[in-house]
């Protein structure tokens, strides 16, 4: 008689092999897991650009949650060094860089972030021109307010490479996925005063940062035509009134001016030697809404709100320190007019094939007023007398007066300026009060003045 089948063996091996199959489950779910959350994540990702760039938003954004938007989008699609960029970072830069308009440049702005390039950027890429903007955001003055000019750049589908102009891998990477036809050079350390304190930034940026940049664009193939912005400064201790381009420019009152001045030299250089197309341009004091806190007509506004003593100076014979006051909304029409003038450079791969055009203007006003005509003006506009403190010009690099002759740049781009500095003025505290949130004390008799009250922050 046979014996039974074991059957201990046979529930012991399908008991294995359940447990197996469990384990097997547990693996592949969390792997499943795993990859499904890394999936979404990327998505999410992308969405989040996607929806940055197609859905910007027609209001000013609040510096916070733009900011984080910024930041998260940054830390995603950065590489991991300066130098290297993620191929959606690749993408959003030849976007941004590529014109709307069947003739439109393709422009390089260096200093996107600051005063005079925010409002280009914009006036460039309205018309429906491709702009890529470059900053490196420094802490010469607050960065909020540069940050606050990125938002608004963003919104109309301006990217800013946050990067030194030093950096020669990143140029070179920039100029190498994008055929450039402009650069409009506006990087710069700016301000008179302040070389004086820290004179080897003055060197760095607008000696050094300028030649990495020739350097990059001589290399380039197609070589740009560049417009950068030189200074009103260069004349430094000249007498001739208006200033004419025709004037000597070798006795610069401070190193600002000096630098400056080098530039010009170093164009001319790199203009003989490469075939660089370059225009320089001479501004003369420019001010206006989203403008420098470290220029009078801006910390005076602050200081006569606040109730503190302004300093107004008068020159060391005692006659009255004036300025070609410029209106932004001026300087950028001269911008735009210098870009469309500029001649293809005649260089390729660092080789020059022929002559290149080389260029110098001045783009000022043409109507110099008292620094005391322009305290009073916002003494009327702010609805608030000021303390004021005369003293004698100190010797730290400021001339007393500047007056521009624009007549080559009329001549050659239709340069009319069309702001006078109390309607100008207006815009700006329009501007001012609004985005710093103050509400002014304006009665009837200041009102018959040009007094304000509080505004929307948008630029005019």
């Amino acid at each position: 008689m046979a014996s039974p089948p074991d059957t201990s063996k046979t529930t012991k091996l399908e008991r294995y092999n359940s447990y197996l199959r469990r384990v097997n489950s547990s693996k592949l779910l969390s792997s499943s897991s795993k990859l499904l959350f890394r999936s979404l994540l990327l998505i999410s990702l992308l969405l989040l650009l996607f929806f940055s760039l197609s859905h910007p938003s027609l209001s000013d954004p609040t510096p916070s949650s733009t900011h984080r938007r910024l930041y998260l989008l940054s830390s995603a699609l950065y590489g991991p060094s300066t130098s290297t960029f993620t191929p959606a970072i690749e993408r959003l830069i030849r976007q941004s860089s590529t014109p709307r308009r069947p003739s439109g440049l393709s422009i390089l702005v260096t200093g996107a972030a600051g005063f005079v390039g925010s409002h280009a950027s914009l006036a460039l890429k309205k018309r429906g021109d491709g702009v890529l903007g470059l900053d490196n955001f420094n802490h010469y003055y607050e960065t909020s307010l540069k940050r606050r000019r990125q938002d608004l750049l963003l919104h109309h589908n301006i990217h800013i490479v946050e990067a030194d102009l030093n950096d020669s891998p990143v140029l070179a990477k920039l100029f190498d996925l994008v055929p450039f036809t402009h650069v409009l050079h506006l990087a710069a350390q700016a301000g008179v005063r302040y070389a004086m304190k820290n004179p080897q930034s003055y060197v760095a940026s607008n000696v050094g940062g300028f030649v990495s940049l020739l350097e990059a664009a001589k290399a380039a193939d197609p070589q740009p035509a560049i417009v950068w912005a030189s200074s009103s400064s260069v004349y430094g201790l000249n007498r001739a009134s208006p200033f004419s381009e025709s004037h000597r420019t070798d006795q610069p009152a401070s190193l600002y001016a000096a630098t400056k001045k080098a530039g010009e030299e170093i164009a001319h250089t790199y203009n003989h030697i490469y075939g660089l197309s370059l225009t320089g341009l001479r501004f003369f004091t420019v001010y206006g809404p989203w403008g420098r806190p470290d220029m009078a007509y801006f910390f005076f506004t602050k200081d006569i709100l606040q109730g503190k003593t302004i300093s107004v100076f008068k020159t060391q014979d005692d006659k009255e320190v004036a300025r070609d006051f410029t209106y932004i909304d001026d300087i950028v029409k001269g911008c735009i007019g210098a870009l469309d003038t500029a001649e293809k450079s005649t260089g390729s791969g660092g080789k020059k094939r022929g002559p290149a055009q080389l260029r110098v203007y001045n783009l000022g006003n043409t109507s110099p007023v008292p620094v005391v005509k322009l305290v009073s003006i916002l003494e009327g506009l702010l609805g608030q007398k000021a303390k004021k403190h005369v003293m004698r010009i100190p010797r730290n690099g400021d001339v007393p007066y500047t007056h521009a002759n624009i007549s080559l740049a009329e001549r050659d781009f239709g340069y009319r300026p069309t702001t006078d500095l109390a309607t100008g003025l207006r815009k700006f505290v329009k501007w001012y009060v609004g985005y710093y949130g103050i509400q002014l004390k304006v009665n009837s008799n200041n009102k018959k003045e040009g007094g304000l009250k509080r505004t929307g922050g948008e630029a005019e």
